[in-house]
């Protein structure tokens, strides 16, 4: 079985949203998880193949899939032809939504859906096709307030479609990663990156955006952890592929 990577992506702590598009003529990211929530988007991918936990799909021109954060997943060429294949993909912490709003009424379903996602769900050409111009909408705003609202209302088109599945069973949807462990796994890649020169303890504080102090007293209390800093990686996109990146906080 191939190793599934553990990603650390460029969302912040500051941002509300991460975004990426990408126009390539192969997907070759491999298998891996990470703690955000995240929006896939797929175009022209004809004889691609999704694999989300056990849920293994080729696929057509389009596809859309929401995935719960922790669950393992990748997009694979296997028959694809197409020398074009466009994807955006957003990620976003649930800590967005917080318990309190989602308690409200008229946010139920938007709780529904993030429970749906914890298995991930893939959407039907109905869905995608009503969320299409949101989605080129909100590749081509500027970051801000209104880029905000914009994904608001995605997320709420997505939560009340009835045109969608769900793909891999429970047993494969993985505990969620906690914003503490990020923090973790963010410093021991950067500590196995950098393990031959000087470390400095605020260099590593500002690398997840805290005072020297705060990150002391927080490594301390995790100094236990047995996760190996050589199984997280950052794997960085590929400079053969075309590609549009946004922070929206």
């Amino acid at each position: 079985m191939n190793e599934i990577i553990s990603e650390i992506t460029r969302l912040t702590e500051k941002d509300c949203y991460h975004l990426v598009e990408r126009h390539k003529k192969q997907h070759t990211y491999p298998m891996h998880r990470h703690g955000e929530m995240e929006i896939n988007f797929v175009e022209n991918c004809q004889g691609n193949r999704r694999v989300v936990g056990d849920s293994i799909e080729v696929l057509g021109n389009y596809d859309l899939a929401l995935l719960g954060g922790g669950l393992e997943h990748t997009w694979e060429q296997y028959e694809c032809k197409s020398q074009d294949i466009r994807e955006i993909t957003i990620h976003f912490s649930r800590d967005l939504f917080s318990d309190a709003f989602l308690a409200k009424t008229h946010m139920q379903p938007l709780q529904d859906l993030f429970n749906r996602a914890d298995v991930g769900v893939a959407f039907g050409m109905k869905t995608i096709m009503r969320v299409y111009d949101r989605l080129n909408e909100l590749v081509n705003m500027e970051p801000g307030f209104y880029s905000v609202m914009k994904f608001f209302e995605l997320m709420y088109e997505l939560s009340i479609s009835t045109d969608y599945k769900l793909l891999s069973s429970s047993a494969f949807a993985h505990v969620k990663m906690s914003t503490d462990s990020r923090r973790v796994q963010k410093v021991k890649e950067y500590i196995d990156s950098h393990y031959r020169e000087e470390i400095r303890l605020q260099d590593l504080a500002d690398l997840v955006s805290m005072t020297a102090t705060a990150f002391s007293r927080f490594f301390k209390l995790r100094k236990t952890s047995t996760v190996s800093s050589r199984s997280v990686r950052d794997v960085p996109l590929r400079s053969s592929e075309r590609t549009t990146t946004r922070n929206t906080s």
